[in-house]
């Protein structure tokens, strides 16, 4: 048996380390992948001061750095982005593993900049679907990182990579990418541009790094239920909490007990249901898909809901722009703190 193909090779996995409990331990080596980002690097024009702290962190990128180290920077925009850098090396260290961190940062607020959040989960799947032979997890798992392109077209939800869309945009509304994927309906589009279903699949092992396939989220394909093996895989990960994902065509409970929208929109628009207020039928078309959560043991549940059902829905802006927020999954879920 020939073994599965590497992916995601520039997530930064391969210069972590896991601990006993499967999470990843961060390493000089992956520290100093972030102080040669060009952010930080230092370039012609930095002052001695600067090229000697980053000379200083690539030989011990732990050490402790004091205020007056980072003051005698000239330039304010490189002391600020040193600022920003320790301050994540120092969240990472203080948490012990880069799931400890991701799970520390929402609470009382993020201080770091959404990329290095959006890192972190791209780093922390890698981690879960390691050894994974499934390429339509992988492509659905880049909704946790990765901002997508929605196009609604006759019952299709197609999904394609935001930045990929953006550019390739030329002249139109959506650029030509997106005039293919709006065209695709389902079927492949192009050689530079396919909808992943079963039975192409495995293109995305030569293309991963690409962003340049599109998937479909309409009910029964099966991207979506990929979709809902991944959300299930990313709970255990975090809160060792075992759940079955299933999506559905609509909430039957006309009272349900608990939901979570997977992004902004997606939360405003189930609390507004769930409050009784009208929704208009125009942003009702927003929600692209929804979600029925299960606990395998109802005890590891809210008490005064334990049995019942979590809805999960997952929108579209009024851009048909698609920034999920895999946080709130484990902020969210309605655990029992016992």
């Amino acid at each position: 048996m020939s073994p599965l193909p590497d992916f995601w090779r520039n997530s930064g996995f391969h210069l972590l380390e896991r601990d006993a409990s499967g999470r990843l331990r961060a390493t000089a080596d992956y520290l100093r992948a972030y102080y040669l980002r060009p952010e930080v690097h230092p370039v012609e024009e930095s002052c001695d001061a600067e090229a000697a702290l980053h000379a200083a962190l690539m030989r011990e990128p732990w050490r402790d750095i004091a205020g007056e180290e980072l003051a005698r920077l000239k330039d304010a925009d490189a002391r600020h982005n040193y600022e920003v850098v320790l301050r994540f090396r120092d969240r990472l260290r203080r948490a012990s593993s880069v799931e400890g961190c991701y799970m520390a940062l929402f609470r009382p607020g993020v201080d770091i900049p959404p990329l290095f959040v959006d890192q972190m989960a791209h780093v922390v799947l890698r981690n879960i679907l390691d050894g994974g032979d499934d390429p339509l997890r992988l492509r659905v798992a880049e909704l946790f990182f990765r901002e997508q392109k929605a196009t609604l077209r006759d019952g299709h939800v197609l999904l394609a990579d935001l930045e990929t869309v953006q550019m390739h945009a030329s002249g139109s509304k959506y650029g030509s990418l997106g005039r293919l994927i709006v065209e695709a309906q389902g079927a492949p589009a192009s050689a530079n541009l396919d909808v992943l279903d079963r039975q192409n699949a495995a293109l995305y092992w030569e293309r991963e790094s690409r962003h340049d396939t599109v998937i479909s989220l309409a009910y029964g394909r099966p991207a979506l239920d990929a979709l809902c093996r991944v959300i299930e895989s990313w709970i255990q990960h975090f809160l060792s909490i075992e759940v079955r994902v299933e999506p559905i065509r609509k909430i039957e409970e006309p009272r349900w007990a608990w939901h979570i929208g997977l992004d902004a929109e997606a939360t405003a628009i189930l609390n507004a249901l769930w409050a009784g207020e009208e929704v208009d039928a125009g942003r009702m078309r927003r929600i692209l898909t929804l979600f029925r959560l299960e606990f395998a043991d109802p005890a590891e549940m809210r008490r005064d809901i334990a049995g019942r059902s979590v809805y999960l829905a997952l929108a579209a802006d009024e851009n048909d722009e698609v920034k999920m927020k895999p946080q709130n999954l484990i902020l969210n879920l309605p655990v029992n703190e016992a």
